[in-house]
């Protein structure tokens, strides 16, 4: 008899691949979420689904007594009381998995390491908050209930993703970079192009869920990301690589950015101090990660396929005309 999993959100983006994954396994998988998103496994006969509210008790309670789960993957504990209601309703599964993320920690080091680098404090006010600001606080409050459950004889254990990026992405954030290199010949890029914000494909962040549940020492905190860091330079020059096309990566510092009314932050995956996760210990367990060119050849590959360009994150090609004006000029 296959091994049944639980998959606490499942239809939008890291859930969606978390669930092929499994089913790629031989788990017999079970989706619980309230419906608000398109279902992509509507019509697959492998796929069940308890449609309930996470943050409603009874409901995830529910859920839990019909599946009866080996595992769990909770893709959207967003609050600390999310993650603390659900090592209490899963206490006895073979292993609870709570997504956490890299923005748990809360100092900069290089690299980031489980339980060296400190994770941010969270007050009570910031628990409850909705804001991008409290995200990584409640992130790591999350993570220390599961290190308290885990204490309680609990099999929970977390997973911190960084940038997540791949098929489906619905941020749009590197869609955004596809499509300035599938449009343009000449593409800005701000300050030096060596800037280092670690990302993880999505694929290999669902394969990370699953070896964590399956592997994983409860009460321990596993970062997942691309064994291989791209620049942001080498990733327009990986996009153009793979899409077959000529793209020229053209450097924009804070004075030529400033003459047309832009900063660095402007762009999306522009980050000044690095972000990088030590992925050794998740390794350990045997997981693997795709190789970048391959990783974003499917993404590129998924970008031509949707309706999705990025456009919420562009700062203007107006704008960028004018600084490669200004650039062109010195």
């Amino acid at each position: 008899m296959a091994d049944t999993a639980l998959v606490v959100g499942g239809t939008r983006f890291i859930g969606r691949h978390v669930v092929e994954d499994l089913l790629d396994n031989g788990y017999e998988v079970t989706i619980f979420n309230r419906g608000t998103h398109d279902n992509p496994f509507a019509d697959h006969d492998d796929v069940n689904r308890v449609e309930g509210d996470r943050r409603d008790d009874t409901d995830l309670k529910a859920a839990a007594l019909s599946v009866r789960p080996d595992i769990v993957i909770d893709c959207v504990a967003y609050y600390p009381e999310d993650v603390r209601v659900a090592v209490d309703v899963f206490a006895d599964v073979d292993g609870y998995v709570y997504i956490s993320s890299g923005s748990a920690y809360g100092v900069e080091e290089i690299p980031k390491r489980e339980g060296e680098t400190a994770l941010c404090d969270c007050t009570d006010d910031q628990a409850t908050d909705d804001s991008h600001a409290s995200y990584g606080p409640r992130k790591a409050e999350g993570d220390r209930i599961v290190f308290e459950a885990a204490a309680d004889g609990v099999n929970a254990m977390s997973v911190r993703p960084c940038i997540v990026y791949g098929p489906h992405d619905y941020t749009e954030r590197l869609d955004y970079w596809i499509d300035r290199v599938l449009t343009h010949d000449r593409v800005v890029v701000p300050a030096d192009g060596q800037n280092l914000w670690h990302r993880a494909y999505v694929e290999d962040v669902a394969s990370a869920l699953r070896v964590v549940a399956e592997e994983g020492e409860p009460g321990e905190a596993y970062n997942v990301g691309d064994r291989r860091l791209v620049t942001m330079e080498e990733m327009v020059d990986l996009i153009a690589d793979v899409a077959d096309t000529d793209c020229e990566v053209v450097h924009a510092g804070e004075r030529e950015l400033a003459a047309a009314g832009l900063s660095t932050e402007d762009f999306i995956l522009y980050r000044d101090y690095p972000h990088v996760l030590a992925t050794d210990k998740l390794a350990a367990l045997g997981w693997e990660s795709t190789p970048p060119a391959e990783a974003m050849a499917r993404s590129v590959a998924d970008h031509r396929d949707s309706d999705r360009d990025g456009s919420e994150h562009d700062p203007g090609r107006d704008a960028e005309e004018r600084v490669l004006g200004v650039l062109d000029t010195v």
